[in-house]
């Protein structure tokens, strides 16, 4: 099914069609800021070409989405399962509460990605970042695994500020020779080859079967820092089941 739209087709007339068609495959042409797509669905693949609103993905059980384009805030807000695979930037609070599924983006993302996101059982949500990641990148993150590749071009730091704050969980991945500054006290980073690490090569590589522009193997062949919660974490205290 094709759905072509504009800036004056309401969110909720587009959401209503994506819904309650009996296709499971989908494409939006010329997507301008609808938000909530895909919003709590499964069984879908959708493709979207332009950019979506915020909380792409919220809720969402199991769709593939593919989106030519931008995203904007929110996306991926409490995923339990499928995939988003976004061909641009991210913005504020991507894979918030994730609990399951991936994200996968080719440039950069903005502030608070990955905060609050959890694992549960065979549940495990990851977020790959092709380029460099906003500020508060995984605050109180308390599992699943973010991946920072750092393939922007544009001279910005990996990571900004705050990374890992209240980390207590999960674990996360930044693509560097050297350890980030500045990082709180309850992260750990130890230096990995990223060939040593199955877990990170096989997020590397199902990201790089979208974007082939980029090598998994040469991306591999590179230091990344390991950062896990200390062991000495005083957040970790308040929860029961770390």
């Amino acid at each position: 099914m094709e759905i072509n739209v504009d800036e004056n087709v309401h969110f909720q007339a587009l959401n209503r069609i994506v819904r309650e068609s009996k296709d499971t495959d989908i494409t939006i042409n010329g997507c301008i800021g609808q938000r909530y797509i895909a919003d709590g669905l499964s069984g879908k693949r959708i493709v979207i070409n332009g950019v979506p609103g915020n909380a792409l993905g919220a809720y969402m059980n199991g769709c593939e989405v593919i989106v030519h384009g931008n995203v904007q805030d929110a996306t991926g807000d409490t995923m339990n399962s499928g995939k988003i695979i976004v061909y641009g930037n991210a913005g504020d609070a991507t894979g918030y509460a994730m609990r399951g599924g991936r994200i996968y983006i080719r440039d950069n993302i903005g502030y608070r990605a990955g905060i609050h996101m959890k694992a549960y059982m065979d549940f495990k949500p990851a977020i790959v970042v092709g380029g460099r990641a906003g500020s508060f990148l995984g605050e109180y993150q308390a599992g699943g695994t973010i991946v920072v590749l750092g393939q922007n071009k544009d001279g910005l730091p990996l990571i900004n500020n705050f990374c890992g704050t209240g980390m207590h969980g999960g674990v996360m991945y930044l693509r560097c020779d050297s350890i980030p500054r500045s990082l709180p006290s309850q992260v750990a980073a130890e230096k990995k080859w990223g060939k040593d690490v199955p877990e990170l090569c096989e997020l590397v590589r199902d990201w790089c079967n979208f974007f082939p522009e980029y090598n998994a193997e040469e991306l591999l062949s590179h230091n990344f820092f390991e950062l896990k919660p200390n062991s000495a974490n005083p957040y970790k205290q308040m929860y029961t089941n770390n």
